[in-house]
């Protein structure tokens, strides 16, 4: 990673340049600007997904993370369909991990938007139109798209969209309805009028329905509702003038005194916070008038529970997902995942999820996947920190993790990416010192630059400016033994940071 950008494969990136137009497909076609929504916590799929590395970030059912697979689904042009380069809106914790995700695949973001807090679809779409309309291009075609669901079938996907794209540019705002495979109660579901073409006017959205009315549902035809629009950012912000006044007003205020870094495009705080907090779904498309849909199967699962997740994961020949260090013997319809807990062993388990990570263990009937939230709520009571904080926490300059501690001491392992560097700092209650594993570390204490490698440490004493980099081409990795009377990460000054952190 280098002073101003993020690693990029072989290259760098700077994160804070904005894009050149040149770096852009011409379009020849439809232009379509996805719009990334990649806010949320997660919570559904405890213990692997936390607030600070959410479900979206997390590679679940592919080698890509559920942004970076949403991210390809658009990065290939036809004769038909031209895209941009994305908008992403997420929070300010994730900025980092989404822009090096997104480049890591060959999709570098057209502009990331941070909102100041969650308020939910309907002000976070408006932000991105807004974004649309200050770039120049007020009747953009937005395909927004929830940036942590599975798609299965991509074409019958970008199908669906040559099929909206037509009513979009009318002025319509489409929405997509999946066919549905189940009588599912865990999604909303879309009546449509008639049955002819590809694009149907929209009767009503209903909410999520017990087993019988599912089933009723489902007979008639109706649709799941997978929150993924496709409509022109000027008719987006027209429809929420008029159905959802007070949400438009609050993101045109947040939206007038944005600032704007290359990419980032950061909103004001103050006047989003005043936004009423509500999806897309209720302040416009079920008021609204000129709501389409298109229906499409295309193999979409939102991955709300881990069930959700056994259910799009290939078994083995015993119905078992297993990913990670593990055995199972006589196991049945199980799910089991490890993700750097220790090693798995189930025997006689059927319909079970067991997920182990390095700090958390989650051990439940499959049927029950949905009642995580419960478990979550009771971890909060408690005061613990398992559901905000991840085992291994990732910064931008590498991650770390918690090897152990006790009364005024707590170790960790600490892994800097090639190129990479803390900020300038000092801590006013605790003294550190660093042993250098593998790599080798460039370490500033006070006025003094030292190289230390592979063996060899430095001690940090209490209150001293220091910094550590990493100059070499291979990760650095080191033991910190941290010595004090507060251990809190929030006892840390940063004087500099090339990642723009210090106040």
């Amino acid at each position: 990673m280098g002073r101003a950008g993020l690693l990029a494969g072989p290259g760098e990136y700077d994160y804070r340049r904005p894009l050149n137009n040149c770096e852009h497909q011409s379009l020849t076609s439809i232009s379509i600007s996805p719009v990334l929504l990649c806010g949320g916590s997660g919570t559904r799929l405890w213990p692997l997904s936390r607030a600070d590395m959410p479900k979206q970030l997390q590679a679940l059912a592919h080698e890509e993370t559920m942004l970076q697979a949403t991210a390809l689904r658009t990065a290939t042009n036809s004769n038909d369909l031209q895209f941009e380069a994305p908008l992403v809106l997420a929070g300010e914790g994730h900025r980092f991990l989404v822009v090096e995700q997104l480049l890591h695949v060959g999709c570098p973001p057209r502009a990331v938007i941070l909102e100041p807090q969650g308020r939910n679809t309907a002000p976070a779409v408006a932000i991105a139109a807004h974004w649309l309309a200050r770039a120049g291009t007020p009747d953009a075609l937005m395909l927004v798209m929830p940036s942590d669901h599975l798609i299965g079938n991509e074409e019958a996907f970008r199908a669906a969209i040559a099929d909206a794209a037509p009513a979009a540019l009318a002025g319509r705002m489409v929405t997509f309805g999946i066919t549905p495979s189940e009588p599912a109660t865990g999604y909303g579901y879309i009546e449509a009028e008639g049955d002819i073409g590809p694009v149907r006017r929209v009767r009503r959205f209903v909410e999520k329905p017990d087993e019988e009315t599912a089933v009723a549902y489902v007979a008639r035809g109706m649709m799941w509702n997978a929150g993924i629009f496709l409509f022109k950012a000027s008719a987006y912000l027209e429809a929420l003038a008029t159905c959802a006044p007070e949400v438009a007003k609050a993101v045109d205020d947040a939206v007038r005194i944005a600032e704007i870094d290359g990419m980032i495009f950061r909103p004001g705080g103050a006047e989003f916070a005043a936004c009423p907090s509500i999806s897309i779904d209720y302040a416009v498309m079920e008021r609204s008038d000129k709501v389409s849909v298109v229906p499409v199967d295309m193999g979409w699962s939102d991955v709300g529970s881990w069930d959700a997740l056994w259910r799009v994961t290939a078994p083995d020949a015993e119905g078992n997902v297993v990913r990670g260090a593990g055995a199972l013997i006589g196991c049945r319809d199980s799910l089991v995942r490890n993700e750097g807990g220790p090693f798995v062993a189930a025997l006689g388990l059927e319909g079970m999820v067991v997920v182990a990570t390095g700090d958390a263990v989650l051990i439940a009937p499959r049927e029950r996947s949905e009642d995580i939230r419960k478990v979550v709520d009771r971890i909060e009571d408690e005061g613990y920190e398992l559901t905000r904080t991840s085992h291994e926490v990732r910064r931008p300059w590498g991650s770390y993790r918690s090897l152990g501690q006790g009364v005024g001491w707590q170790v960790k392992r600490i892994a800097v990416k090639p190129g990479g560097q803390l900020s300038l700092q000092k801590h006013a209650r605790r003294a550190e010192t660093w042993v250098v594993a593998s790599g080798v570390a460039i370490v500033t204490v006070e006025q003094v630059r030292k190289q230390i490698g592979p063996g060899e440490s430095i001690f940090i004493p209490v209150g001293s400016v220091h910094r550590l980099e990493n100059p070499g081409p291979e990760p650095l990795e080191l033991i910190e033994v941290q010595q004090g009377g507060y251990l809190g990460e929030d006892d840390i000054v940063r004087l500099a940071d090339v990642y723009g952190r210090t106040a």
